[in-house]
């Protein structure tokens, strides 16, 4: 059985672990601030030019003196070998079968700390770690563990931990060609707060008093000190400021995400925007925060579906928003004029077109495991996806959840069926959005009451008939999955016939004639203002100038 995940892991490891021009977003929730007591969290995996099948792996068991072949998670590149344990657990999407979470955001942070000859990077250590982890504590101490002895490659990273109980967020840095290794630091999620992170290292002080909620490794602050990175007593010592130093733009791109989750759980607190804006001496955003009141599975999609809605930074108005307020801008987002010194950088909310997969997951504890754990899974731009309920307990994924090339259409796959859509009304985002949002609401109310159903039925079968639990939670999984994406080709071509060659057809009747689109008032006076004379329709004298 030695290598027997080799060639798996080179296409397997591909799933929700970021490449290139990554950009993630997450929101991690204690049981204390949810509605229903489960511990939440969330993630989008943005990246541009990639697809991600949604990764299943069943688990295993081995024997003494096996070992498992790490290839790179980017290029596929053979790494090293590492020793594999007696047994391994299932994995489905980022949630394992004792409802373990892992996710990340890349923050990068000091360039000296990047590579190194480790077997590791970052998407393998994740991977490794949750076929592997029975609680999120467990989790930490093994990613510590496997860095530590083969050593870590990758770049710095903002990674949390959840199970039903509770979860973490954990700042982690390797050493670069320096040594071995990593540095890291990671705190609990106090019960009732809330806590998020967008590409910019988040933990600042650290309680060296308080282990029961604070863990890091041995050499954090004299690894600093080494490197002349930090001066003065440990109880100065900020992990931010040392490995992960910001900048206006790490400010604009990415603490602007966690102002616009924190204002928004929690509007009472009026968290400034002067931080985000690079206002020197603003006050740095807490790293928890009490939501105003306990957040449900649709909070959470509300969290992560965001344009900066309600602020003056609503990217969905404006010139740049163009004449139908597209939120999206194309990258870079970082810009110059020529002959203007001044560096320039549209927003970045957290909706976003090169989403591949986002999730929310519930760990609950008050069931068994293979109930109480849920992935909610959507696929592209999470402001059009549907969130699809898929149980940990489940025996197989669905096939078009499964299929996924960035390079090659195929209706077969979910990823581009939603990618389709979404695309279809970029070009004329206000006028489509309507329709996609009411398929949308219809089918994750349907999934909501459904779960609720569901839950009660496979606890019966879970006391009485536990032989048929897993094949139901499966059935349920993946047949509703298939309904969705069926329910979104469907929508597909009704967007293509009712929006067709700048028209609306309000009706599906060949006799009705389709009304032209136009464009917004605003756009018009713009266009005639930027070419004085160009579009006027009258008679014109003799020798006036014709354009």
């Amino acid at each position: 059985m030695r290598n027997l995940l080799g060639l798996f892991l080179i296409v397997g490891l591909l799933v929700g672990l970021p490449q290139p021009t990554r950009s993630c977003t997450s929101v991690l929730a204690s049981r204390g601030a949810t509605a229903d007591g489960s511990v939440m969290t969330s993630y989008t995996y943005d990246v541009a030019g990639f697809a991600s099948p949604l990764y299943f792996y069943p688990g295993g068991t081995y024997q003494p003196g096996d070992s498992l072949s790490i290839f790179g998670f980017r290029d596929g590149a053979f790494l090293g070998k590492i020793l594999q344990v007696p047994k391994t657990y299932k994995v489905v999407g980022n949630m394992n079968e004792h409802q373990v979470v892992i996710g990340e955001t890349t923050f990068g942070g000091r360039t000296e700390l990047h590579g190194g000859t480790g077997v590791f990077d970052y998407g393998n250590l994740m991977i490794i770690t949750l076929q592997r982890a029975r609680t999120a504590r467990e989790a930490i101490r093994i990613f510590d563990a496997l860095a530590q002895k083969y050593g870590y490659r990758d770049t710095g990273e903002t990674f949390f931990f959840a199970d039903e109980n509770e979860v973490w967020i954990m700042d982690f840095i390797g050493k670069g060609q320096f040594e071995k290794g990593a540095v890291w630091v990671a705190a609990r999620v106090p019960e009732g707060y809330i806590a998020a992170h967008a590409n910019q290292g988040r933990i600042r002080y650290i309680d060296w008093n308080d282990r029961q909620n604070w863990m890091w490794s041995a050499d954090v602050v004299d690894f600093a000190r080494e490197r002349g990175w930090f001066r003065g007593s440990r109880n100065q010592f900020s992990f931010r400021e040392a490995y992960n130093p910001i900048t206006p733009r790490s400010l604009l791109l990415c603490e602007g995400r966690v102002w616009s989750i924190y204002r928004r759980a929690a509007p009472s607190q009026y968290f400034s925007d002067k931080y985000w804006r690079g206002v020197e001496g603003a006050e740095p955003y807490p790293l928890f925060i009490r939501p105003d009141k306990p957040l449900t599975v649709g909070d959470m999609k509300a969290l992560v579906r965001d344009h900066f809605h309600g602020t003056p930074y609503f990217t969905r108005e404006g010139y740049a928003a163009g004449p139908f307020g597209s939120p999206y801008r194309f990258r870079p987002l970082g810009f110059n004029i020529e002959g203007d010194t001044m560096d320039y950088s549209w927003a970045r909310a957290i909706s976003q077109p090169q989403t591949a997969y986002s999730f929310i997951t519930q760990s609950r504890n008050w069931m068994p495991d293979a109930i109480g754990g849920i992935v909610w899974y959507g696929l592209d731009d999470t402001y059009t996806n549907v969130f699809m309920p898929l149980y940990v307990g489940m025996t197989r994924s669905p096939q078009s959840l499964s299929v996924a090339c960035p390079i090659t259409f195929d209706w077969n796959s979910a990823y581009w069926v939603f990618n389709k859509v979404a695309n279809h009304a970029y070009p004329l985002f206000n006028i489509m959005i309507g329709d996609i949002q009411e398929v949308q609401t219809e089918l994750e109310s349907r999934a909501q009451t459904m779960v609720q159903a569901v839950d009660k039925a496979a606890l019966v079968l879970h006391e009485h008939s536990p032989q048929f639990l897993h094949e139901y939670l499966t059935d349920f999984s993946v047949n509703f999955a298939e309904s969705v994406v069926d329910r979104w080709r469907q929508l597909a071509f009704h967007l293509f016939v009712r929006y067709n060659d700048g028209f609306i057809r309000g009706t599906e009747s060949v006799k009705d004639w389709p009304v032209g689109i136009g464009y917004p008032q605003d756009f018009k006076r713009r266009a005639v203002e930027s070419r004085p004379g160009f579009y006027d329709v009258r008679w014109r004298k003799p020798g006036e100038p014709v354009r």
